[in-house]
Formats: C-alpha cells, structure tokens, sequence
C-alpha cells in the first residue's frame, strides 16, 4: 500500500511561517519514518501523536503510516494525567511531540522528530493491509473509560474518494483548516481530504483571532473550501468582514446542530455554497450534506448520503427504509469498531447498521435530524427533542443562541428549561421569547422555566453541553 506524497499539494503553516509539498515533503516523512522504524514502530504497533493543527503533525502521521504503525491523534491540550489515562488504554510504543511541554505525563518514550534529516527512501509500507488500523480518535473518557474509534485504511480511503465524488476535487484546491487534527471533522473532512484530491490545506491558528480574520484570512489565502463548527461561525459573523475575493466556492457546517437563521447568515456572509453536513467520527466523518444551493435552507435538513444508506430504527428494533425512528447507516466508511470495547461496539452495530444515536425523519428528500436521543427530554411520557427546541427558539429576532434542557420534576419526571443568549445591543425581553414559543409549541413542549445567559457551554467539539448548563444553572444562577 502506498501514499504518493509527491502528487499532493503543499501543507502551509501560517503559525510557523512554513511549507512543505511533493518531494519535499516526501523526504521529511521518509526521513522521520526511519527514525521511527528504528525504534521498533511497524504493522501492529501503535505511535501517538500528542500534538496537532500543525505542518509538523502531518509529517509525522505520514511517517507512522509509512512504517505500517497506527497513529493516536490525541488531544494536545490534555493534562498530564489524562495523557496517562488515555495512554495506559490505547498502549503505544511511544508518543510523538512538538516540545518538551508536550512530553509530560505519557507513561512511555517521548519523542520530537522534528530535526530528523530527511531521506530520498521511497514512502511506502508494503507490511501495511488496508483492513488495517489506519488512526485511532478518541471521543469521550480522557478521565474515565476512553472511546477510541478505530479506522481502518480502507475505510478511511472509501470515505476520502466519496467525498471527492460528491464534494468534486476543484472546489477543494485550496483549503483553510480551522478545526483541530484530533477531530474526525478536522482531519478527515478538513485536511485528507483536499490533501488527497493533490489540493493544498492551509493551517490557521484558531480561536477568537481566527474568528475576527476570517474574512481577510479567505481572501489573502485565495480559499476555495473550508469547513468548520457553529461556534466559529457565531463568533466571525459578529467580529470579522465577509472575504471580498470571490474565491470562496463552497463552506461546510458539521459536528453541531446548525439551525436554517444561522444556516442563512453564513451563506450570506460567505456568498459560498453553503452544506449543512451531517458527520460522525465513527463514520470516518461525513456521511451526507444539504447544499444551500441545491437543497434549500431547512433546520435540522442534512440531504441525502454520500455513498452507502441510511434508514431509522423503531423501538422494537425494526429497520425502515424511510419514517421516523433513530437514524442507522450502511458504509464502506465505517469504522472497524471502538478499540479494545466490544461492548460500546455491540451497543451501536447491529446486523450492518451503526446506530447514530440521533433521533429524526429520513424521507425521499434525504435525512433530518431532530436531536440527540440522549438528550431527549421526557415530561410526562411526552418526548421532547431540545435541538428542536434551540432552533426555533433562535428564531427570535433577538435571540443568539438557546439551549432547551431537562429539569427534574417531582410531578412530570422532567420538565423544560431553556437558557437564552440575547444578540449584543438588543433588549432582553423574555416575556417577547415566551410569548413568541407559546403561539408555535404544544403546551408540553413549552419550557417552563427561563434563563437569561452570557454564554452557553460547549464541548471541545462544539457542540452544545446540556449537562454542563443544566448544573450551572441549577446550582444557582438567577431564572
């Protein structure tokens, strides 16, 4: 199995003022994987990559590649004892890091590649089987019970060339990276892909500043494609101008609920092509999108698949072409299961299907999603989605963001709370929001208790953290 470096595009590191493409970038990844190949990493084995976001990253998940090994791409900002945690469970031979801060904690060998010559050997792994091991990504449990996802090379590759099918190669030619190298969506969807279609990806510092140049940043890097989360998105429509250059072709929305108001803005803002995609790290990212242009703009509305079927699972276990029910997927880009858990495996794989865990209607049109199952709200047998509930609620004229949430209650088990973010400069009327719900929601829906909030928790990956607002408004802060 082989991985032509050369046919690739360049790798531009905007934080590191550095490039590196073709045979350049060749002879770095060769040069690396001779050092790692020394230290005993081959087929079965399993090297960690404690840093990311960076041209350094790349270099050196090429280089486990080419050795045969699988890559860890773990979370840089881990403290040290959840490195250790995560490192104890996923069992690598050693980890790989940018600098000595990066190096604590891990519980096996610490290594920097970076000042490793580079070599003219040709960057191949013939030990290497493509129902391999290709990376390991972890979701949850850097402090308990890690989930790992494991992706193979085959379904890593099938989800590549899909996404080429679907997405076309040109648009992707030249790619802003906004999302960090850990993340499925980051590094799959964001980086492999445009990098494997021999376009070029430019890596940007995130965070706030990114927000506030994203527009200018667009256009002094000629982009064509970038994709990224709400929050991001939230913050650059508030803090930066929209790009002028016209070089933006298309932009992708994923890995959080994005409702049709802000779905609007940012095809304006951008005056791209805008996909409203639906992805999932155990499906090697994206399985499907609706284009702005294509498809229209609908909350919760993610289009058809790209490659493979979709299909929702009743309660008693039935699996329907089309109707409402848990949203379950067939494809070649499924991963092989979650490392060393065959209980979390079994728990979401049956007969084929993956279990998404997100509830929804998949109809002629494509699939809409309604919410997470889990986080489900259920007042008095009455099953209440809170995604649906922070869509429409965001449709206030004043209102930047919602987060519906269950409370428990002695009477109905659970009843409805809803956090409220208001837009800068406008009035908070809470009794205009109420007012507004109570004529487009059925009684049982309608959240009983209000808060008004400066900001609404999130997840490392963007999504909204229901539980982390129900605790902190619960313990206190003013209804």
């Amino acid at each position: 199995m082989r991985i032509d470096l050369t046919k690739f595009g360049h790798i531009h590191d905007l934080s590191a003022g550095a490039a590196l493409g073709g045979e350049a970038l060749s002879q770095a990844v060769a040069g690396r994987a001779a050092v790692l190949r020394a230290k005993g990493a081959g087929r079965g084995a399993t090297v960690a990559i404690g840093h990311g976001g960076s041209l350094s990253f790349f270099i050196d998940l090429f280089a486990v590649w080419s050795c045969g090994a699988t890559a860890a791409c773990i979370d840089a900002s881990l403290t040290p004892g959840e490195r250790a945690n995560v490192s104890a469970f996923a069992k690598p031979l050693l980890v790989l890091v940018s600098s000595d801060a990066e190096a604590e904690g891990w519980g096996v060998p610490a290594l920097n590649l970076a000042d490793a010559p580079s070599s003219d050997e040709m960057v191949v792994s013939p030990q290497s089987h493509l129902d391999d091991a290709a990376v390991i990504l972890f979701t949850s449990g850097t402090t308990g019970a890690p989930k790992g996802v494991v992706l193979t090379f085959r379904a890593l590759f099938a989800r590549i060339a899909l996404n080429h099918a679907h997405i076309g190669k040109s648009v992707t030619g030249r790619a802003l990276v906004t999302l960090p190298t850990h993340f499925g969506h980051g590094l799959i969807g964001n980086a492999l892909t445009p990098l494997f279609a021999g376009g070029e990806i430019v890596l940007a510092p995130r965070g706030l500043g990114l927000a506030k140049e994203l527009g200018r940043l667009i256009d002094a890097e000629r982009i064509t494609f970038m994709s990224s989360v709400p929050t991001l998105w939230r913050m650059a429509l508030k803090l930066s101008n929209p790009p002028t250059g016209g070089t933006l072709a298309r932009v992708h929305v994923g890995s959080a609920p994005l409702s049709s108001a802000l779905w609007q803005d940012i095809a304006g803002w951008s005056s791209a092509e805008t996909v409203n995609c639906l992805g999932i790290t155990e499906t090697s990212n994206w399985i499907g999108g609706a284009s702005s242009v294509k498809d229209g703009i609908e909350d919760g509305f993610v289009g058809r698949p790209w490659g493979g079927s979709v299909a929702v699972r009743l309660d008693d276990g039935r699996i329907l072409s089309h109707g409402e029910g848990e949203i379950v997927v067939q494809t070649p880009s499924l991963m092989a299961g979650y490392l060393d858990r065959p209980d979390l495996t079994a728990a979401v794989l049956e007969d084929g299907w993956y279990r998404t865990g997100d509830q929804g209607l998949v109809d002629a049109r494509g699939v809409t999603v309604a919410g997470r199952i889990k986080d489900e709200i259920n007042r008095a047998g009455f099953k209440i989605q809170p995604a649906e509930l922070d869509m429409l609620i965001e449709q206030h004229e004043a209102v930047a963001e919602a987060c519906a949430f269950a409370i428990p209650d002695a009477v109905s088990g659970e009843i409805v709370g809803a956090a409220v973010r208001f837009k800068p400069g406008v009035a908070a009327d809470m009794e205009s929001v109420k007012a507004f719900c109570r004529t487009r929601l059925r009684r049982e829906a309608t959240p009983e208790r209000w808060f008004t909030v400066d900001e609404i928790p999130r997840t490392a990956r963007g999504k909204v953290s229901r539980e982390a607002v129900r605790r902190t408004l619960m313990e206190g802060a003013k209804p």
